[in-house]
């Protein structure tokens, strides 16, 4: 049926998108870790922002974005640098809520599930700052597109929504673990530091390993 419309290798692109998915980087990273701090309405309010923030970069790759960024080297710099201070921002910033959770461990808590904006904001802009993920999804998605298909915009269509159904089944089950981690962190305030400065130092690794980048 997929390949009536101009899809090929249906059960290798499921594979290959479970396989991605499940590397660890930012965006889960950013979901479980506002599971665990803020419980399950934060968790899916970050989850639904990076569904946004993926739909919209797979728009941006159809429309030829992906193309503009490997004409214009300066602009993926710029962009590149844009999003890896902001994913060491995050970072410094999970760093610093660490040492102070460990050096005021009585006076730390676990924040409620409330201000859901800011999770979504923050895994929006992180779903986006990254425009490697751009060229990413239009040098996998094209893979498994018959050229000769009429309608390519359809298959990039059911492909996609593939990839938010592999997604959003991978983030539920760590939102759930994320919130299942903050009630046993409520009673061991020091190991809850260093889990998040272990998740903050990832951040800053991230946004290094972005700064560090090529097109190729």
């Amino acid at each position: 049926m997929l390949a009536s419309l101009g899809i090929v290798d249906l059960w290798t692109y499921v594979l290959g998108t479970v396989l991605v998915i499940l590397l660890p980087g930012p965006n889960s990273m950013f979901v479980l870790a506002s599971a665990a701090r803020r419980g399950i309405a934060a968790g899916y309010s970050a989850a639904a922002a990076v569904f946004v923030g993926d739909t919209l970069l797979m728009l941006a790759a159809a429309l030829g974005v992906a193309s503009l960024l490997k004409a214009e080297p300066m602009l993926f710099t710029g962009l590149k640098y844009l999003g890896a201070a902001y994913l060491c921002y995050i970072g410094i910033g999970m760093l610093r809520g660490a040492w102070r959770q460990w050096r005021h461990p009585a006076d730390a808590r676990v924040e409620p599930e409330q201000d859901l904006g800011q999770p979504f904001r923050r895994a929006l802009l992180l779903s986006l700052s990254n425009p490697k993920a751009i060229l990413f999804f239009v040098s996998f998605f094209i893979q498994f597109v018959d050229p000769a298909y009429a309608h390519p915009g359809l298959s990039f269509l059911v492909l996609g929504a593939i990839l938010q159904i592999i997604s959003l089944s991978y983030l539920s089950l760590l939102i759930f673990t994320g919130a299942r981690l903050a009630h046993w962190f409520r009673r061991r305030q020091r190991l809850a530091a260093s889990a998040t400065s272990g998740v903050g130092a990832l951040f800053v690794g991230f946004g290094v390993k972005l700064a560090t980048a090529t097109l190729t």
